[in-house]
């Protein structure tokens, strides 16, 4: 019988990248994170594989040990998605001095001194625009990988959201198979609806829906409520009678002023934008249900992510919602493991 691949996962989070490490057929050994209710819910979920760490203080002796793996064993692959909220689209003017950005090359630091045989480095796209270009260009370094990086589109592996990702996967140069980008899972975009479709209401009176794991709606106030009622499938702020509007609303243009999808209810037979920690707030996105006048709940959210039902979030209802919005999709991991999975198992 094969020997089963191995892999880590750093700055693992919840667990998203994690659960497509499993479910692409790697044995994870360990993951870490320095987020305490973060590794709640990895473990939780995948009982024991994850522990609380600092990236800048860990070593890959710690980590082989943590790992169960003897100083002559070869890890298969080191996974992770170093923290990113230092070059997201929503940071302005001091993206340069976030402290978060220099978790990038602690990572490339772990895959130096591990020597896996392969990496894989998930992150915002804009990481590989003009913000992060610098770091990138580090693992260049790498001189006994050849690296491979590319833009993957969520919706392309069945989940409905319009979630754009840089991923960077290096092959070390012994390995026999070479890394091909795999191709988009499913034909045609799935929707929204698609993953919405059979979830029951959640409880009316703010309580977690007894059969669905947080799956438990957001306190609105009446007034946002009436205003979001006024809002079509895909339209925003806009669509809200000027005298309901807030008052930031009513001093810009209709077609070009203010966040448009401020306000903004999905649609049905569409895709969700990239979710975030704000997705149970009507000022913070375009995240209100396309069907009901309430935001998405926490568990709506988590399918939109590509997480089972099963999955359950430990934590706040703050720590929860960036729990899921931090999350690698589950689907779209899925498939770019597999596709190193296929390189490391090559006979050449």
């Amino acid at each position: 019988m094969a020997k089963r691949l191995t892999a880590i996962d750093a700055f693992c989070g919840s667990g998203g990248l994690s659960l497509g490490i499993e479910r692409a057929g790697f044995d994870l050994v360990t993951a870490f994170d320095n987020d305490e209710a973060s590794v709640r819910t990895h473990n939780k979920n995948m009982p024991g594989s994850a522990f609380v760490g600092d990236a800048k203080t860990l070593t890959a002796a710690a980590l082989r040990k943590q790992g169960g793996l003897r100083a002559r064993d070869e890890l298969d692959l080191l996974a992770g998605g170093p923290p990113c909220q230092g070059f997201s689209k929503q940071k302005r003017g001091a993206h340069l001095g976030d402290s978060r950005n220099e978790l990038v090359l602690e990572f490339l630091r772990l895959v130096e001194e591990l020597e896996p045989r392969a990496f894989l480095m998930e992150n915002v796209a804009t990481l590989a625009g003009v913000r992060g270009a610098h770091l990138v260009e580090r693992f260049n370094s790498l001189e006994r990988y050849t690296l491979t990086g590319h833009f993957y589109l969520a919706a392309n592996y069945g989940v409905p959201q319009t979630r754009q990702r840089f991923v960077l996967v290096g092959i070390r140069d012994d390995v026999k198979g070479r890394f091909k980008i795999p191709e988009p899972s499913t034909p045609e975009w799935p929707t929204v609806g698609s993953v919405l479709a059979g979830l029951p209401e959640p409880p009316t009176d703010y309580s977690v829906h007894p059969n669905y794991p947080n799956h438990q709606a957001a306190r609105v106030t009446a007034k946002n409520i009436d205003r979001f009622s006024h809002v079509p499938q895909g339209g925003g702020w806009q669509d809200i009678p000027f005298e309901k509007r807030l008052k930031c609303h009513q001093v810009v243009d209709v077609k070009s002023g203010g966040w448009p999808d401020v306000y903004g209810r999905l649609r049905w037979d569409g895709q969700c934008p990239t979710i975030t920690g704000g997705f149970d707030s009507f000022s913070r996105g375009r995240y209100g249900h396309p069907l009901q006048d309430r935001p998405l709940t926490p568990r709506e959210a988590a399918r939109i992510q590509g997480f089972p039902d099963d999955y359950a979030f430990d934590g706040t209802r703050h720590e929860v919602r960036h729990q899921i919005g931090n999350a690698v999709p589950v689907t779209m991991a899925t498939e770019v493991v597999r596709a190193i999975r296929t390189t490391l198992n090559a006979r050449g």
